[in-house]
């Protein structure tokens, strides 16, 4: 891209960043005392006296008051601290129908009755097994929320309400009631990557309501074989109620055929005292590598990989919200043996050689969460983490070509913004191997994400996300390249002829989300501006190829069902390169996003991708 069009895309970029930023009339979404109308009261009187009106508003109209629900249950359960729990009772809600703020609310339209009645609700003993307070016990808000959220992370679960009331016979005791309500369990997803190649697949999230999950899938290709394929995936989550996660896959497509065993138990909560992990992956045939997918590969790998890992957590403090610093040791062994691979280089013997790998971390966290809504999620209740973790990881590489050491360092901080309306995450890491001659695969990585107070616009409510991505590579193998394509840099952006061992992205989106929705479908409008730049690391980053892209679309969710998110969006690239085209397309189906965590974590290199 010539000098000219780096300032126009530069100013251009600009002019969209700062024209979303400002002039936002401001919702005090922390003032739990201000009420949110759609409509006058007057005004949805008179609608709702018809039927057929009525109909539609309840169908349309949305007159949500998310913050101020939130706080009023916090309030409740903090007046309430001390007492002696003396019955824990369960109740779910239909899918379609009632709130928490109306359980007796009842759907009248026959598709949502239907799904009502064929949906196999969650079993009791499920939801039991994810409680961590007992008959007995004095009742603790604090660790009532952490509950709430560690169910929220189910993902047959939509939301979750421990409701606390003063018991009628003793007045120092209460009863709890957990009110739960489930998605759908049921989904159905189609892929296809062109007119001649597809996947189509089936997936429930909740069998017979055991919290299992299961998924088949045929990938088809007519220009490959086998020309049809068939993926299965099967786990279970919270294994007896120790928060031990399993999971088994099996795959035989053109792309890969093997197997893959996962089990996992994680620090969910800042009193988890062991942690740990046992992967097993036998890939008989496979067009990528797990451990780095964007490393180019011209022969198919056959290789089998056994990863094991094991945490202790010692607490420091009292664990109480503000004062639950976490002090993790953790080590890992992972064994890699190839059977059929590319053949080395010179320089980048590593990268597919027989290795036994030893690491170990020190970590300390501390983090606890705000409850918040339409952030990444559209009204349900979302728990975004505050606090930090730093880590310090060394480890040793018994390879089959040189023995080297690694190490890197990492530091991560959020919500540096103290009113809880807005985020911001910061984190910093640095790492390398190293060997007798040199330092080898070394990087630095820098990420900065922001994500505004909700702000009005009318009758509808929206946010501002900036985020900015520094990855810079030294002494990099020959084959290891940074890309700007699609999710590593600029979105919708594909091709791989810029390429590069530095990037820089600034990313800024702005979401409009809408209050009415139709038959729960919720609907989001968005305007976006990415300006990725790439290059070598041996020059400043300011002097490399600029990129951009600019666009916008709609999003469109409901989350009473299993569905991801649905996303139109039409884009616009400036100064693209041969491969790519000026404008693009896209209907698709939304990976799932999460926050940032700060949840220590198994040793593990730092990616460079």
């Amino acid at each position: 891209m010539n000098i000219t069009s780096q300032i126009l895309t530069i100013a251009f970029f600009s002019l969209v960043v700062n024209g979303f930023a400002v002039d936002f009339q401001v919702d005090s979404v922390g003032d739990a005392n201000q009420q949110t109308e759609v409509l006058p009261d007057s005004v949805s009187d008179e609608i709702k006296q018809n039927g057929f009106t009525r109909f539609v508003y309840e169908r349309l109209v949305s007159e949500k008051n998310d913050s101020k629900e939130l706080f009023n249950q916090y309030e409740k359960l903090n007046a309430l601290q001390g007492k002696r729990i003396a019955t824990i009772t369960f109740k779910q809600l239909d899918i379609f129908g009632p709130t928490f703020q109306d359980t007796s609310k009842v759907t009248d339209v026959g598709i949502e009755k239907f799904a009502n009645k064929v949906h196999t609700r969650t079993n009791d003993r499920i939801i039991q097994k994810n409680i961590l307070f007992h008959v007995g016990d004095e009742l603790d808000p604090e660790r009532l929320l952490e509950n709430e959220r560690i169910i929220r992370l189910l993902p047959f679960i939509k939301d979750v309400r421990i409701i606390a009331q003063v018991n009628e016979m003793d007045s120092t005791y209460v009863d709890l009631t957990v009110v739960t309500k489930d998605v759908f369990a049921f989904g159905v997803r189609a892929r296809f990557s062109s007119i001649d190649a597809g996947t189509l697949e089936l997936y429930n999230q909740n069998v017979w309501g055991a919290g299992h999950q299961i998924s088949a899938a045929v990938v088809s290709n007519v220009d490959e074989k086998p020309y049809v394929g068939f993926e299965g995936f099967y786990s279970i989550n919270n294994i007896n109620g120790q928060f031990v996660n399993v999971a088994l896959g099996y795959a035989n497509t053109y792309r890969r055929e093997g197997i893959v065993f996962e089990s996992e138990k994680q620090f969910l909560r800042t009193s988890t005292k062991w942690g740990g992990g046992l992967d097993f992956y036998r890939l008989f045939r496979s067009d990528r590598f797990y451990e780095n997918e964007t490393l180019p590969i011209d022969t198919s790998l056959n290789y089998r990989s056994f990863d094991l890992w094991t945490g202790y957590s010692f607490q420091i403090g009292d664990n109480t919200e503000r004062n639950n610093l976490q002090f993790v040791v953790s080590g890992r062994y992972r064994n890699l043996y190839f059977y059929d691979r590319p053949p080395p280089g010179e320089d980048n013997k590593q990268l597919f050689s027989h290795s036994n790998m030893y690491m170990a971390s020190l970590s300390l966290s501390r983090r606890y969460y705000i409850r918040d809504h339409h952030i990444l999620g559209y009204g349900i209740t979302e728990d975004i983490p505050k606090g930090f973790l730093h880590e310090w990881v060394i480890g040793f590489d018994d390879n089959e070509s040189d023995d080297r050491w690694y190490s890197h360092l990492y530091f991560s901080s959020g919500n540096l913004i103290n009113y809880k309306p807005s985020y911001m995450f910061l984190s910093a890491g640095i790492g390398s191997f190293f060997n007798a001659r040199r330092m080898e695969q070394g990087l630095v990585e820098l990420n900065w994400e922001y994500i505004s107070r909700q702000f009005r616009l009318g009758v509808k409510s929206g946010r501002q996300f900036l985020k900015l991505k520094y990855l810079y590579g030294f002494k990099r193998f020959e084959q290891e390249s940074l890309l700007l394509k699609n999710r590593y840099g600029i979105r919708g952006f594909y091709t791989d002829i810029p390429q590069g061992t530095q990037r820089l992205v600034l990313s800024s989106e702005t979401v409009v989300f809408l209050r009415k929705s139709l038959l729960n479908f919720n609907f989001a409008f968005f305007g976006f501006a990415d300006l990725g730049i790439i290059g070598s690391s041996k020059k400043v980053i300011f002097t490399q190829d600029y990129y951009a892209g600019i666009g916008g679309g709609v999003r469109i969710r409901n989350e009473n069902l299993i569905f991801r998110t649905i996303q139109l969006r039409l884009a616009f690239y400036p100064g693209h390169p041969a491969d790519a085209s000026a404008f693009g397309f896209s209907l698709r189906e939304l990976s799932g996003s999460r926050f940032y965590s700060f949840q220590p974590r198994k040793p593990e290199p730092l990616q460079f991708k």
